[in-house]
C-alpha cells in the first residue's frame, strides 16, 4: 500500500442516546455520508458511540451484547464505500466483554482494539462491567499507523508509551469525559502530557449531551506534537469537523482550523443545566416540564434554564400562595413567568391545607404548631405539582440547590417532588452568580428571550421558604456564602473539621453543619437526579452510608487554648465555589 502524504480525519462530536443501536448507528451513517462528501478519509466518533456512553449495567444483558454485534455488522456494511469509520461499541469475545473501537472499512470490521484501563473512581465503575483490555497496538488505517487510546487509557501514561514504541504516527482518542468545573483544564493538560512523552500529535474527540446525572460538553480537540492547539471544537452542540493532516520529516501535522472559544465560570455550569435538562426532558419523551414558581430565586434561575432548553410553550410554572405568602413574591413570581413568556396560573393552597389540618386536629390536640406545618405546606405543593403532572403529561423540575440539599433543607414527598433537578449540584452562591450572568447573556442555541429574565428583586431580597410569618433561610442557617465555604470544604475537598475552623468558622457552626450534613443523608438518597457540575456530586461522586455515627471529635470554641486551637486565618479565604465562578 502507498504511503500516504496526506490525511482527512474528520471528528465526529455527536449526542447519541444510550441504548439507542438502531438510531445512534443511522447518526453515524448519517455522518459518516456527511464525511464522505467532505473527501474525508477517516471518520471517529466517541467512545462507545453505538451505545451510548455510559451504558451501564446494559452491558451485561447478552441480548444487548448479540444486538450491539448485529448493529456493527449492518452498518460496516453500510458505510463500506467512503472513509473508513473508527467507532466505539461494547465488543464480546471468548466469555468476556470490553469497552471497544471497532475499524471499519471496505463493507466489513477490519480490526478491534480494546480499552485497558477501566476507570473505577467517581461516576465511573467500568471494572464492574467490562474486561481489561490487552496492551494495543496502533491500527492500519489507510497505510496510516494510529494508535487509538480509549478516553481513560491517556490518563496514565502506559498505553500511550505502548502505542508509540509499536509504531504509531499519531493518536485518535475516542472519549466519553463528563463535564464539571475543573475537567476542561485537567483534560487539556493530560492530553499535553501524552503529546510531550510520545511526541505524536493527538486528536481528542468526546461525546457531547445529556444522559442522566452526566453532562457531555464535547469541546473535542487537536494537538500537534509541538503541543500547539490545532482544532478547538465547540462545547455544548454537535459537530462535525473535517482535519487536513499532512505527513512531514517530523511526522504529522495536522494544519490549523477551527478555534471555538469555550465557556467559562457560570457560564459553562449554565449551559451544562440547559444541556442536561433537555436531553432528560426530550430523551426521555416528556412533552415538557411543569415548576412551582415561588417569587425566589431558585425557582426563577430554573424557570429560566427550563425555557433556554425547551421554549417557552413547554414550560408550565405554578405559584402555590398559601397565607404567608407575601404580595412581594406574588409579584416577582408574576413578573418572572411574564419575562419568560411561559404558561403561569396560581392554585392557592389554603384550601388543602386546612383540609389536612382538620383532619390531624385530635390527633395533635394539646401539641403547638412546629416543623411538622410547616412541612404540610410543602408536601401540598409537591402533590398539587404531581397532580398537573400525572393529568398532563409534564414532568415536574424540583428546583433545590446543592446548599440545601447538603443540609437537608428541603422536604421529602414536598419541595423536593420531581422528576429532575437542573440546579440539584449548585451551591446557593452559584446559583446568584447563574442567574446574573442569565440576566446578561442567552445561552448559545437557548429558546429564552434576549432580556432580563430574573427580577433585580429577587437577585437581592433575603431568602424564605415563606413557611411562616416573617421566616428567612437565615433563622436557621448561617448566611449563604459562610454556609458554602462550609460545604464545598467538607463535602468537596473532605478537609477535616478542625481545618475547616481553621478558615475563620465558629466550631459550634460547623460541627452543626457537619452533622445536618450526615443526617440529610437519607433525604439525598430520595432526591431526584440532576446535572452533574462539581467534580463531587452527591450521588455518583459521593457515597456516605445513611446509618452513620461517625463524627469528628473537635473541641468546641469554649474548650479551645492557644495551645490546641488550629492556627486560625484574620480572614475567611473566598469559596473555592466562588473562585471558579469568577474565574
Amino acid at each position: 500500500m502507498t504511503v500516504p502524504a496526506k490525511l482527512r480525519i474528520a471528528l465526529s462530536q455527536l449526542n447519541p442516546i444510550v441504548g439507542d443501536l438502531k438510531g445512534n448507528a443511522k447518526r453515524a451513517a448519517d455522518a459518516h455520508a456527511r464525511a464522505k462528501a467532505l473527501g474525508a478519509d477517516v471518520i471517529v466518533f466517541p467512545e462507545l458511540f453505538l451505545n451510548g456512553y455510559p451504558p451501564e449495567d446494559l452491558v451485561l444483558k447478552p441480548a444487548f451484547q448479540d444486538a450491539t454485534r448485529a448493529e456493527l455488522e449492518r452498518l460496516s456494511v453500510q458505510c463500506a464505500d467512503g472513509p473508513a469509520m473508527l467507532i466505539g461499541a461494547i465488543w464480546r469475545h471468548d466469555g468476556k466483554v470490553y469497552n471497544a473501537v471497532a475499524l471499519l472499512d471496505g463493507g466489513r470490521i477490519e480490526a478491534v482494539t480494546l480499552k485497558v484501563d477501566l476507570p473505577n473512581y467517581g461516576v465511573f465503575d467500568e471494572k464492574r462491567v467490562f474486561a481489561t483490555g490487552p496492551m494495543p497496538g496502533p491500527l492500519n488505517v489507510r497505510g496510516v499507523r494510529i494508535g487509538v487510546p480509549i478516553c481513560e487509557d491517556i490518563w496514565g501514561a502506559e498505553v500511550v508509551e505502548t502505542l508509540a514504541e509499536t509504531g504509531a504516527e499519531l493518536l485518535v482518542s475516542p472519549n466519553g469525559s463528563p463535564f464539571d468545573w475543573p475537567k476542561s483544564e485537567i483534560r487539556m493538560n493530560i492530553a499535553v502530557g501524552r503529546v510531550t512523552e510520545s511526541g505524536l500529535p493527538l486528536a481528542y474527540v468526546n461525546q457531547v449531551g445529556g444522559q442522566d446525572e452526566l453532562v457531555f460538553d464535547g469541546a473535542s480537540f487537536v494537538l500537534n506534537s509541538d503541543r500547539s492547539l490545532a482544532v478547538q471544537l465547540p462545547a455544548w452542540r454537535e459537530e462535525l469537523c473535517l482535519t487536513e493532516w499532512r505527513r512531514t520529516p517530523k511526522g504529522w501535522v495536522c494544519q490549523p482550523a477551527k478555534a471555538a472559544k469555550l465557556a467559562e465560570g457560570p457560564a459553562a455550569a449554565y449551559h451544562a443545566c440547559v444541556l442536561g435538562l433537555k436531553d432528560y426532558v426530550n430523551k426521555n419523551g416528556f412533552p415538557g416540564v411543569v415548576l412551582g414558581l415561588s417569587g425566589g430565586i431558585d425557582s426563577a434561575l430554573v424557570a429560566a434554564i427550563a425555557v433556554d432548553a425547551l421554549g417557552p410553550d413547554r414550560v408550565h410554572a405554578v405559584m402555590l400562595p398559601s397565607k404567608f405568602t407575601s404580595d412581594e413574591s406574588l409579584a416577582d413570581a408574576a413578573a418572572c413567568a411574564k419575562a419568560l413568556g411561559i404558561r403561569y396560573d396560581k392554585v392557592s393552597i389554603e384550601p388543602a391545607v386546612a383540609g389536612l389540618t382538620w383532619s390531624l386536629k385530635d390527633l395533635f390536640a394539646g401539641t403547638n404548631a412546629d416543623i411538622t406545618e410547616e412541612n404540610l405546606q410543602s408536601r401540598v405543593r409537591g402533590t398539587i405539582l404531581m397532580a398537573i403532572s400525572n393529568k398532563f403529561g409534564a414532568m415536574v423540575v424540583t428546583t433545590g440547590n446543592k446548599s440545601e440539599m447538603s443540609v437537608g433543607y428541603a422536604t421529602l414527598y414536598g419541595d423536593m417532588n420531581g422528576g429532575y433537578n437542573p440546579i440539584k449540584d449548585i451551591y446557593k452562591t452559584q446559583v446568584y452568580a447563574l442567574a446574573r450572568w442569565r440576566n446578561a447573556h442567552v445561552p448559545e442555541g437557548g429558546f429564552g428571550p434576549h432580556a432580563e429574565v430574573i427580577p433585580e428583586r429577587v437577585l437581592t431580597k433575603a431568602p424564605t421558604a415563606e413557611l411562616r410569618a416573617n421566616q428567612t433561610d437565615q433563622d436557621s442557617l448561617p448566611p449563604y456564602d459562610e454556609l458554602d465555604d462550609i460545604l464545598v470544604s467538607l463535602v468537596e475537598n473532605e478537609m477535616p473539621v478542625a481545618e475547616v475552623i481553621a478558615r475563620g468558622h465558629a466550631p459550634e457552626t460547623v460541627k452543626k453543619i457537619e452533622r445536618l450534613l450526615y443526617l440529610a443523608e437519607y433525604k439525598r438518597r430520595q432526591a431526584a437526579p440532576g446535572v452533574k457540575i462539581s467534580a463531587r456530586n452527591f450521588g455518583r461522586d459521593r457515597r456516605y452510608p445513611i446509618t452513620n455515627w461517625f463524627r469528628e471529635d473537635v473541641p468546641s470554641k469554649a474548650e479551645l487554648t492557644d495551645a490546641q486551637a488550629p492556627e486560625k486565618a484574620t480572614k475567611p479565604p473566598a469559596s473555592p465555589v466562588n473562585q471558579k465562578i469568577a474565574k
